[in-house]
């Protein structure tokens, strides 16, 4: 079989006038439509995580020119701005919801900027939007222990559940923060998907729990959102943030190593 590369979008805020802790992850309406716009232009297939997953677990064949847009965190911008552009294309989606970052009977704060209430979630659900789990809190769950890492994962699923009817399926990590470990506690939560960052093209090889997605922000140009769309030039358009992750990913693996070692002592 093939394995085909498939461009996973990363959006999280669609907003005209974000706040300061969501601006350079959030893409004006405006932006967002043109982007839209352009994967209709090109005869890209939007598929939602759950329908690619399930077509490389089955071995079916990928729809032409398959394309994910994803939506991290669940601000309100989703249901007011991107909405009604994905229903005009006729474009399925994910949403990633941060159960306890949602405003209602759940809502422990933490949340960003404005964020979704449970009805727009529902609105967006039936409207073909597949909505996924992220956590509750929004903790990086590579450094968390067992007990509070089952907690953050049962917690969102349970909510989603109860508040949509249905048990989602998958699940997209806070950060892009991942391990062995966390992914092993994602399956075990009913999760049959998972999606990370990593900036670069998914592939079937890279297993259903690590799946990669690019990022898309305020400062995406057209062109460089076709260029990311096709695949080209991703090494150099995220190379400082590979940098960084890299650099990064050292100092939380050591903290990993004392955390173990403190426990041990105990």
């Amino acid at each position: 079989m093939a394995d085909t590369p498939v461009p996973i979008l990363m959006y999280h805020s669609v907003a005209t006038a974000p706040n300061d802790a969501t601006r350079a992850l959030s893409v004006a309406p405006e932006a967002f439509a043109e982007q839209m716009a352009l994967i209709g232009d090109l005869g890209l297939t939007p598929v939602t995580t759950a329908g690619l997953a399930a077509r490389w677990r089955s071995g079916r064949p990928l729809p032409a020119r398959p394309v994910l847009i994803t939506f991290d965190d669940g601000y309100e911008g989703v249901h007011r701005h991107a909405l009604p552009v994905l229903s005009r294309h006729g474009f399925p989606a994910t949403l990633f919801v941060s159960t306890g970052w949602l405003r209602g009977a759940h809502d422990t704060g933490g949340g960003l900027d404005t964020m979704l209430d449970w009805p727009q979630v529902r609105d967006l659900a039936a409207a073909g939007v597949e909505i996924g789990g992220h956590s509750h809190s929004h903790p990086q769950l590579d450094q968390l222990d067992d007990a509070p890492l089952r907690t953050e994962l049962s917690r969102c699923t349970e909510i989603v559940a109860d508040e949509l009817g249905t048990r989602p399926v998958s699940f997209a990590y806070p950060y892009g923060y991942s391990s062995r470990r966390v992914r092993e506690a994602v399956r075990a939560d009913g999760y049959t998907q998972a999606l990370a960052v990593g900036n670069a093209l998914a592939r079937r090889r890279q297993g259903p729990y690590a799946l990669q997605r690019v990022t898309v922000r305020r400062g995406t140009g057209v062109e460089e959102f076709e260029r990311l769309l096709q695949g080209r030039a991703i090494a150099r358009t995220f190379a400082r943030d590979r940098a960084l992750t890299k650099g990064y990913a050292l100092v939380r693996r050591s903290r990993q190593v004392r955390r173990k070692a403190i426990r041990s002592r105990v």
